[in-house]
């Protein structure tokens, strides 16, 4: 209801049903919320958890909008409860890989900061550059301005807005250009090899031992270290 009340069209038609559609939600999740918090043998842990916190932020808008003008654009907060698909459906399997994931970008994250903080030593210096190579007459008033021309060549992105009209200045962009290319190259290289070698990891540790189903047996293991059974 929520993604279709934004548009204005829907909005001028339906906007009445989507109203009491969202006060059914609010009441349906009110109830989950609190019966939660009843059979829970720690109310006071699962409301300050993750989802806890979700599940009372997608609930307080509706009623805050009764109070405060403008809360109804809070309601998008709502859709942060597609997150509990996991615990509903019980997706283990997807939840595995999404902290094989987690785990990849949290061992790459040193080498992507020493990377980021490269690239932007790369924008000042560029920026700056053509700042002095361009000046003013050409667009490029201050440093800053530089620095975003340089932030949008090197993306790739490419507004237009701000062009160098120079020599010099067209030679350094086409060197930012194809500078560009590592920035999504460089990145993706490293939480690769750190994803394979999570992967890699992962799938040594979990043989299962079929009498047993005990996980956990390294890679040279033979025999399961619960039941002794071959592996």
């Amino acid at each position: 209801t929520i993604i279709l009340d934004s548009v204005d069209e829907l909005h001028i038609k339906y906007g009445d049903y989507f109203y009491i559609a969202e006060w059914f939600f609010t009441i349906i999740f009110s109830l989950e919320y609190i019966l939660r918090l009843i059979s829970i043998r720690s109310p006071v842990r699962y409301a300050f958890s993750f989802f806890g916190i979700v599940d009372i932020l997608s609930i307080l808008p509706t009623y805050l909008s009764l109070f405060i003008v403008g809360a109804q654009h809070l309601l998008v907060i709502r859709i942060l409860r597609i997150l509990r698909i996991f615990r509903i459906l019980k997706l283990v399997q997807y939840t595995d890989q999404v902290q094989i994931l987690t785990r990849a970008v949290s061992n790459s994250r040193h080498k992507i900061f020493v990377f980021f903080f490269f690239i932007i030593t790369v924008l000042v210096i560029f920026g700056s550059m053509m700042y002095l190579i361009e000046g003013p007459q050409n667009g490029f008033s201050s440093i800053p301005h530089g620095i975003y021309w340089a932030v949008v060549t090197l993306t790739t992105v490419g507004y237009g807005d701000i062009a160098p009209h120079t020599v010099l200045g067209r030679i350094v962009a086409s060197f930012i250009m194809l500078t560009g290319y590592s920035v999504i190259a460089v990145p993706t290289g490293i939480f690769a090899a750190e994803l394979n070698k999570e992967t890699k990891r992962v799938r040594m540790l979990s043989r299962q031992c079929k009498t047993c189903s005990l996980k956990g047996h390294t890679k040279n293991a033979k025999y399961c270290r619960k039941c002794g059974e071959e592996l």
